[in-house]
């Protein structure tokens, strides 16, 4: 987790455009959201965050190959104490972890 969140900024997500709608329910959490396409509004008062995403080219090391979702942060409307609070629990909900 960072200890700040800029308005808008970019990520490369590991993981499949399914896999990524599949957990963004929880990660927003009860904030209204709407999907259209690649990208989705969500409702975070009182301003707003506007995600697009777009697949990109699997990374590969060595035989190993793991999908690329590049996503698009941006907010609207929310002090930087909202956006890090917002995005405390999206990056909680979104972290993945193996061993």
């Amino acid at each position: 987790m960072q200890s700040s969140y800029a308005e808008s900024f970019e990520r490369d997500m590991g993981c499949t455009e399914a896999e990524w709608l599949g957990w963004l329910p929880a990660a927003i959490g009860s904030c209204p959201w709407q999907l259209d396409g690649g990208s989705a509004r969500v409702d975070i008062a009182p301003g707003a965050l506007q995600l697009r995403w777009r697949v990109m080219p699997p990374r590969v090391i060595a035989l190993m190959r793991m999908p690329v979702l590049r996503v698009n942060f941006a907010f609207s409307g929310l002090d930087a104490a909202q956006r890090f609070a917002f995005m405390k629990r999206f990056d909680l909900y979104m972290q993945r972890g193996g061993g």
